[in-house]
């Protein structure tokens, strides 16, 4: 059985800025998996195994069970520590929902980096924590996070699907960066960050991310973005090297989840506005919506005009996708007026 221990606690320490030079470049990384379902049992294992063939294996694992005894106890079962690789499975003990587990899971954690890996999607290469590590050679690189190929599970993508709403299946989209630069937030399934991060200015925040199949998120993009405005040096550093494939099940792949997914993503936008301010809240949303967005729509017609009939369905998609998260905005900045 996994070992399960008291959860590590941290000292009274308080760090001022994660850019002053006594921070030293880490050498140990926790990977936190949060699962809430055995139906991604398959998933689960197949994410596990893409950690130990690391050249570098994470110090610690922590698998997180949210609210669900018959997976905790089938994990725990399953799931043993190897040499180099210590597996602690837990049970969420906070909200349920993915702020809650990943929560639960930093209190664990004993790595000078904690990452974050989704309970479908498996590191890209051995190389995921060693390029990882090697990023957080500045001390002013507070978070890493990559890309997130789509696996779409041995079936073809759907041709009404745009790149440029990657984020509705949980990976990488046009307009991302394809070097390494400094972010405003990360993907959930690939990204890491100091831990003593975490002690400055606490963890993510309930009520914003995802629950079992709720379509909601956006609790790492305002966790992101009030790390920045706490410590306005530290960095947060995209490396489109750091890869991690995640697996697009039969139901993200229907036009009425991405419909769902998108009224969701304007409802938690509208959250995170409140939370940190719409002017860091919605930086990057305008950029999205006033550039790469009207460049989706020419291409789709563009294709379209030149007999490939998908690319009109695509365009159609791009417009109808930014018509609704900026109806689910709208509607959640009105209830939160309402309620007030």
């Amino acid at each position: 059985m996994a070992a399960v221990a008291t959860p590590i606690s941290s000292d009274d320490t308080t760090v001022e800025s994660v850019s002053e030079p006594t921070v030293t470049r880490p050498t140990s990384v926790s990977v936190i998996i949060c699962a809430y379902t055995e139906e991604r049992w398959s998933d689960i294992e197949r994410g596990i195994e893409s950690l130990y063939l690391q050249t570098k294996p994470p110090e610690q694992l922590v698998l997180v069970i949210d609210h669900n005894d018959e997976l905790l106890k089938r994990a725990a079962d399953r799931f043993t520590s190897r040499p180099g690789m210590h597996i602690d499975v837990i049970a969420n003990t906070y909200q349920r929902g993915l702020s809650g587990a990943r929560n639960t899971g930093v209190e664990w954690c004993e790595g000078d980096v904690v990452a974050f890996l989704d309970d479908d999607a498996q590191a890209g290469d051995r190389y995921w924590i060693a390029t990882m590590l090697e990023d957080y050679s500045d001390p002013n690189v507070a978070g890493v996070g990559g890309g997130a190929v789509p696996n779409w599970d041995g079936v073809r993508k759907p041709g009404w699907f745009p790149d440029e709403f990657g984020w509705v299946i949980g990976c990488s989209y046009t307009g991302m960066p394809t070097d390494i630069d400094e972010v405003r937030n990360f993907i959930g399934c690939n990204m890491s960050f100091r831990r003593e991060v975490f002690e400055q200015i606490g963890g993510f925040t309930d009520g914003i991310g995802r629950v079992g199949k709720k379509p909601v998120g956006c609790e790492e993009t305002e966790f992101c973005i009030r790390l920045r405005q706490r410590y306005p040096l530290a960095r947060l550093i995209f490396d489109p090297d750091l890869e991690v494939y995640h697996r697009v099940s039969p139901d993200r792949r229907e036009f009425r989840y991405f419909r769902s997914r998108c009224w969701s993503e304007g409802l938690s936008k509208a959250v995170v506005a409140r939370n940190v301010g719409a002017q860091d809240g919605l930086e990057s949303e305008r950029n999205y919506s006033t550039r790469v967005l009207p460049r989706g729509v020419l291409r789709g017609i563009g294709d379209g005009l030149r007999g490939r009939p998908d690319g009109f369905r695509r365009a159609g998609a791009v417009i109808l996708g930014l018509a609704w998260t900026t109806a689910g905005y709208v509607r959640g900045r009105v209830a939160r007026s309402t309620a007030a």
